[in-house]
Formats: structure tokens, C-alpha cells, sequence
């Protein structure tokens, strides 16, 4: 399940998630985060991670304290911290390889 964030619900959603979390900021006209979806919705659905995807155009504050300047930008969270982080697109195999 992929789950859309706001800065009002960051902390809960991600820095309070009891499993790694997958932040992924992109932009709806973004062809690279168009190309990286389906291979983060998959991670999702099978589970492997919480799938938190964030709008840089609607959510501008988030992506600037996260220094997210390109995009798409692949965040990973484990018990509240950054502990990875991936610009560009990935495929899935580099995805679990970040988790």
C-alpha cells in the first residue's frame, strides 16, 4: 500500500513507522519518477517496506528540509532515522538493495 503524505502527517507516517519506511518524492509531470513507480508500488504491495510518496509541487517544505533537489528522490527510513537515500530511477532490484 502506498500512502500519500502531508507535512501534518510526516512524523506520524514515517518518523514514528515501526517498519523501514520508502519516502518517495516526485512530481506527477516527472518522466523518471513516472518510470520508478510501478517498481516502488510493487515493493508495497509485496510488502517490503511502508511506501510513503510525497508531491514536491504540493508539499514544497518537506522537500526542502529533506535537500531534495532532483527527483525523483528515495528516502529510506528505519525507526525514525534516514538511513539511505537514492536520486534518479532505480529498478526494483536497486530499490531492495536501499532497503
Amino acid at each position: 500500500m502506498e500512502i500519500t503524505v502531508t507535512k501534518d502527517t510526516f512524523e506520524r507516517e514515517v518518523l514514528q513507522a515501526e517498519q523501514t519506511v520508502l519516502v518517495d518524492f516526485f512530481a506527477t509531470w516527472c518522466g523518471p519518477c513516472k518510470m520508478v513507480a510501478p517498481n516502488v508500488k510493487e515493493l508495497a504491495d509485496e510488502g517490503k517496506a511502508k511506501v510513503c510518496k510525497i508531491d514536491v509541487d504540493e508539499e514544497p517544505e518537506l522537500a526542502i528540509q529533506f535537500g531534495v533537489d532532483s527527483i525523483p528522490t528515495l528516502l529510506i527510513f528505519k525507526n525514525g532515522a534516514l538511513v539511505n537515500r537514492a536520486v534518479g530511477y532505480r529498478s526494483k532490484d536497486q530499490l531492495e538493495a536501499l532497503l
